[in-house]
Formats: C-alpha cells, sequence, structure tokens
C-alpha cells in the first residue's frame, strides 16, 4: 500500500484515484471545488465506464485544509488544468516523505515547470492516450467507451526525463495497472508530443464548434481543420527532433504529409472508420467550455505555435484556431459549428 496525495479531484483525477483507493491505496485529494469534496467525502466517488461500476471512498480536503496534511506521502500526482500547475506542483513537494516524488499525469508540456519546483530527481511523467473521462456531477465521473487494455494499448506511459526506465516508473506503472494497460517508457517527451498532438487536433475544435466527436468528424470541413491541426503538430514535433510515436492510428510522419493529395486522400479517408460508431463524446476542452470555465488552448495549440516559430515550420491553423479560442476564453465570442468554416478560410487552406 502507498500513500498518495491527488491534487485535482477533477475527471482524470477522480477516476484514477477512485481505481487506486479501491486497489487498497491510502489515497488523500485536494481540491479547490468545495462540492466535489464535500460529495467525495459524503458519498464517495462514483465510477462508470466501459468496466463494471463502483464507488471508491477515498479521502478529500479542501484546498484552504491542505496546510493540515501530514508531510510523508510517497507520491503525489498532479492533475490540476496547466495554468495550474506551478501552485499544484508546490503544495505536493511540501507533503512528500524523503523518497516521495511528484507525477505529472496531466495534458500538455507541464513536466519542465513541475521538475524546476520540485528537481528533476523528484518528478516523474504520466502520458495518458485513448483515454476520455468526463465528471458532470460532483461525486460522479465516467469514462468513454475506449478501454486501452482490450485492444492491446497501453493507456498509460511512465517516464523519467532523461530517458531512463527505472524502479519508480516501473513501479508506477504496475500500480496504475488496475486502471487499464500502463508500462514505463524510455521516450517521455516523443510520448508527451504525441498525445499533445492527439489533445490539439480534437479539444480545440470541439470546444470552439460546440460539437461532439462524432459531429466534428461526419463533416468534411471538420475533418480538414482535424487533419490539418495533426499535420501541422507533427511536423514540429518532428522537426524539433523528438522521437513521436504513432498519433492515433497513423504514424507521425504520415500526418505531416497531409499536404500531398494522396495522403490526405488517405486520412480523410480512414480517419471517421477509425473512430468507428459510439458517443458523441466531449474533449476536456469542450467540457471546459460548456462549463465556463477557462481552458488549455495557450498549452496546448498555443505551444505548438510557439515552438513551431523556434523550428521555422508554418502552423496557420493552429494560429488561427488559438486566435479563436482566446476569443471564446474571454468572453467576446461565442462556440458555434461555423467557426470550422472560419479557421479553415483564414487560415487559408479551404
Amino acid at each position: 500500500m502507498k500513500k498518495l496525495l491527488v491534487v485535482g479531484a477533477g475527471a482524470v483525477g477522480s477516476y484514477i484515484g477512485a481505481f487506486l483507493s479501491r486497489a487498497g491505496h491510502d489515497v488523500t485529494f485536494v481540491d479547490p471545488w468545495a462540492e466535489q469534496v464535500e460529495a467525495i467525502n459524503a458519498r464517495g466517488i462514483a465510477v462508470s465506464g466501459p468496466h463494471d461500476p463502483f464507488t471508491a471512498r477515498p479521502r478529500a480536503v479542501h484546498l484552504h485544509e491542505a496546510a493540515r496534511l501530514a508531510t510523508d506521502f510517497d507520491m503525489a500526482i498532479v492533475t490540476m488544468k496547466s495554468y495550474d500547475t506551478a501552485w499544484a506542483a508546490q503544495l505536493a513537494v511540501r507533503h512528500l516523505g524523503p523518497q516521495g516524488f511528484v507525477v505529472s499525469a496531466q495534458n500538455c508540456w507541464n513536466d519542465p515547470l513541475i521538475a524546476s519546483i520540485a528537481g528533476a530527481d523528484r518528478a516523474v511523467g504520466l502520458v495518458m492516450s485513448k483515454i476520455g473521462v468526463a465528471l458532470w456531477k460532483p461525486g460522479e465521473v465516467e469514462r468513454g467507451a475506449e478501454r486501452g487494455s482490450a485492444s492491446g494499448h497501453d493507456v498509460f506511459r511512465a517516464g523519467e526525463h532523461d530517458g531512463r526506465v527505472t524502479p519508480r516508473t516501473k513501479a508506477l506503472a504496475e500500480m496504475l495497472g488496475v486502471v487499464d494497460g500502463a508500462k514505463a517508457t524510455d521516450n517521455l517527451w516523443g510520448e508527451r508530443w504525441s498525445k499533445l498532438c492527439s489533445n490539439a487536433m480534437g479539444n480545440p475544435v470541439q470546444g470552439m464548434s460546440g460539437l461532439g466527436t462524432a459531429e466534428v468528424m461526419a463533416t468534411p470541413s471538420g475533418r480538414a481543420v482535424t487533419i490539418h491541426l495533426a499535420a501541422e503538430s507533427a511536423r514540429v514535433g518532428l522537426a524539433l527532433g523528438y522521437r513521436v510515436p504513432k498519433i492515433g492510428a497513423f504514424p507521425a510522419e504520415t500526418w505531416a504529409a497531409a499536404d500531398r493529395p494522396e495522403t490526405y486522400a488517405e486520412l480523410d479517408a480512414k480517419v471517421t472508420p477509425a473512430l468507428g460508431p459510439g458517443r458523441n463524446w466531449r474533449s476536456s476542452m469542450a467540457q471546459d467550455v460548456i462549463k465556463r470555465r477557462r481552458t488549455e488552448i495557450d498549452y496546448m495549440n498555443g505551444f505548438v505555435v510557439a515552438r513551431a516559430r523556434e523550428a521555422g515550420v508554418r502552423t496557420p491553423v493552429s494560429e488561427v484556431v488559438v486566435d479563436i479560442v482566446r476569443g471564446i476564453d474571454a468572453g467576446t465570442r461565442e462556440p458555434g459549428p461555423a467557426t470550422i468554416d472560419e479557421a479553415l478560410r483564414r487560415a487559408g487552406v479551404q
């Protein structure tokens, strides 16, 4: 049994923490969402998805109560939004035991920031792919239809910043095996970029359009903006020298070559069947927009655009999409399906 601190009781944190609590680990959540903390303590976390439903009963504390926590946690898992990474990491470090370390179980590129706070020797990255979770009501978390281990896919990849496979990354992967397929990786940065591409191609499209996955992919323009975002992100990662694994069903090099008519036609023909039938799922950014919360656009597509400038790679669709979502964040415009055609038109690719 490990003593675990989960900083962030949102969808991902609740889902992972519930499984780890059920497996016998001593799990404590810290979160600023008062209703969620109170629901966990009163009723536990009800978990549903492509598995038998269950209720876990970890402990939860309000953010203002965190100072009372002990300083002997074996591991702290940060599952906050990217813009909350700094304070979450600082809180986590204060409560670690002598051998404890911080795990970034987040979207985007937060590992360097956590390492600057905790020290690289006390920071581990955790990349999660092909897993969609949602939390619409306090104390109730659900996962979408995909389940990695059923298809041989490893959802969780635990990695050290220096690329070593270590006992602690192996142990973390083994621990997460109660949730889904997991492994230790020697390619944290390539895995991170692949996940960033997956996020960048889907999250903002749903967030700005108000459409779900199935609705976006059902239209030529929806597929077009998705393919262009994936292509630009893949080109940047490859130009920076990362060893980028598959992005969804295709190698990064295939996405990067989407400017070739034959490659684009292949992607357009196959991307919708690859999704298969299922729910019209809402990405994390779409959930943020619906809940009127700030999105991670600057840490996702905005980060791709910034790194693209370093690498000398053009990202016209990404730049327009960032501008549109920033407007939605600022409250100066509303989401809607017309933003998809607007993005293509303004980027000059329609």
